[in-house]
C-alpha cells in the first residue's frame, strides 16, 4: 500500500532542487515512488504545479499516433492524427491516476507565499536514509496518510529538534 507524505520548503527552489535527490533515492532503491507532484507558490501568490505524469500530453501522443496508423488505412494520416490527437488529449485530461488533483489544489493554496512543496506518493521507502539526504533542504511535513505514530517518527527523522 501506499502513503501519501506531503513536504514544505522554506524556498521556492528548494522542491525543484529535492526532485534530483529523489531521482537517486530511487535508483539506490531506498525510495519507491508511484507518484509525484512539485508545487512553488509564489511571492505574488500564484501556484504553479508540476506533475511527474501528464496525462492529458500522453493521451494526445498516443491519440496522435493511432489516429495516424488509422488514417494511413483510409488514405488521410493528416486528419486522422488531428483527430486522434484531439480524442487522445480529451482521454488523457479525463483519466487521472497517482495524487488527487484537487487535494493538490486544495493543500497548495494554503502554503505561504515565496516556498514550495512536494506530494510524494510512495509506495516504500527506507526512511531514515531517505530523511538523511533530505533534510538539508529543511522540509517541514504538511501532511501524510500514516498512523499518528508513524507520522511522528517520520517528523522527528527530517525536522531534528534544534539546540
Amino acid at each position: 500500500m501506499a502513503d501519501l507524505v506531503v513536504l514544505g520548503f522554506p524556498s521556492m527552489s528548494a522542491a525543484d532542487e529535492v526532485i534530483p535527490q529523489l531521482d537517486s533515492l530511487q535508483r539506490e532503491q531506498l525510495i519507491q515512488l508511484a507518484d509525484w507532484a512539485r508545487v512553488i507558490r509564489h511571492d505574488d501568490g500564484k501556484v504553479e504545479v508540476r506533475q511527474a505524469h501528464n496525462t492529458t500530453a500522453a493521451g494526445a501522443a498516443g491519440g496522435a499516433l493511432w489516429g495516424m496508423i488509422i488514417g494511413l488505412i483510409f488514405l488521410a494520416p493528416f486528419a486522422g492524427a488531428l483527430i486522434g490527437g484531439a480524442f487522445g488529449a480529451l482521454s488523457g485530461s479525463l483519466r487521472d491516476y497517482g495524487i488527487d488533483d484537487k487535494f493538490i489544489k486544495d493543500l497548495s493554496n494554503q502554503i505561504k507565499p515565496g516556498t514550495s512543496a512536494l506530494f510524494l506518493y510512495v509506495m516504500s521507502a527506507t526512511p531514515d536514509k531517505v530523511a538523511d539526504r533530505l533534510r538539508q533542504y529543511q522540509p517541514t511535513l504538511l501532511h501524510t496518510s500514516l498512523s499518528h505514530d508513524s507520522e511522528e517518527r517520520l517528523r522527528a527523522l527530517i525536522q531534528p529538534v534544534s539546540a
